[in-house]
């Protein structure tokens, strides 16, 4: 697999999953920039740092992904900085679960505007270009739980789902001109968040997985590379389940 001397910009890049596959594009060639929240920024430099002692060299812009007017600022600046975007991965994204019945308007709007909003935001503002240049990857990290709902999670699950509805309808548009969307939809997987369960709810979850593991966030961004490759022209519109059989469709 090679993404050679692409740019690639991966948003919510210092998370567990994301910092991965800033790893991955890195190692198979590409120049990479991640994205981060302006409250992370004291995290940048020992990030950057440990991807540094691993021979990477990836660049950090902090920027709002949630807003109209924050992605615009955020990829504009990119472009402008570092040139055109060839990949783009949106894998930017919070949780706030709850029952409906619990759920207030606050927590509803902030997982809908971070994790399905953004890709919006983020995504137009270099999609034209990719047009033009007949040339463009983008990858939508959505979510099993996007796939077959999950208790507590009616804001996340529609997100995660209106992910790829937001795949399939681009993928049509940039099909003719060279430009591919899909969509990754990881099960669980082994990060900082999911080791911070208690361990009787990660033994359960890890119980009902058919692999009677978590995944790796390498697997993840394993395969964001392969759709991010230069040779993956013919794969578009789909959404790639990562999620050891947890859920089959």
């Amino acid at each position: 697999m090679s993404c050679h001397d692409k740019l690639a910009v991966v948003t919510g890049g210092l998370g567990g999953i994301g910092t991965a596959i800033c790893l991955r594009l890195a190692q198979e060639g590409a120049k990479v920039v991640a994205t981060c929240h302006p409250s992370e920024q004291d995290r940048v430099d020992t990030w950057r740092e440990d991807l540094k002692s691993k021979g990477f060299e990836v660049n950090v812009v902090a920027g709002d992904v949630s807003t109209a007017a924050g992605g615009g600022q955020l990829m504009n600046g990119i472009v402008e900085k570092f040139g055109p975007v060839d990949i783009l991965v949106n894998c930017a994204g919070i949780t706030r679960d709850s029952t409906l019945k619990k759920m207030t308007g606050e927590q509803w709007d902030a997982v809908i505007d971070t994790n399905l909003s953004s890709v919006f935001y983020i995504t137009q503002p270099v999609w034209n270009s990719m047009l033009e240049r007949g040339f463009g990857r983008v990858i939508n990290i959505a979510s099993v739980n996007g796939q077959r709902g999950q208790f507590g999670q009616a804001n996340y699950s529609a997100a995660k789902a209106g992910m790829h509805g937001f795949s399939m309808a681009l993928a049509y548009e940039g099909a003719a001109k060279g430009v591919t969307v899909n969509t990754v939809s990881p099960g669980y997987i082994a990060t900082p968040m999911t080791a911070a369960m208690r361990d009787d709810v990660r033994e359960a979850i890890v119980g009902g997985i058919p692999m009677r593991r978590m995944g790796e966030p390498e697997e993840i961004a394993h395969a964001v590379a392969f759709l991010a490759d230069d040779a993956s022209t013919y794969i578009t519109g789909a959404n790639l389940p990562v999620n050891g059989g947890l859920f089959i469709h």
